[in-house]
């Protein structure tokens, strides 16, 4: 991907969720929700303070994360389907 996110942006690619239920009934795409976890492609070097010196972000390129359900904006990378999202709008690292 040739593609870098600035400042304290992340670019994440969505996991898709399961299409089953728990008791095997299939839904349909059209009733499904947007999944809130995805992975981390690439991070921008960070924020800076008040004092202009850069923040270095938290998450790096490979983890797992959650992030609320209309943050970021979707945009296609080299017909990818991404996200890129403030870092503020992740809220945790999954383990």
């Amino acid at each position: 991907m040739n593609f870098r996110p600035l400042h304290d942006r992340v670019v994440v690619r969505r996991i898709e969720s399961d299409t089953k239920t728990a008791g095997g009934i299939i839904i349909p795409d059209t009733a499904q929700e947007k999944p809130q976890q995805g992975e981390v492609i690439a991070v921008g070097a960070g924020a800076r303070d008040s004092k202009g010196e850069i923040i270095a972000p938290d998450v790096k390129a490979g983890d797992k994360v959650l992030f609320g359900k209309w943050s970021g904006t979707e945009v296609k990378i080299d017909g990818e389907d991404l996200l890129i999202m403030k870092e503020s709008d992740i809220m945790g690292v999954l383990a």
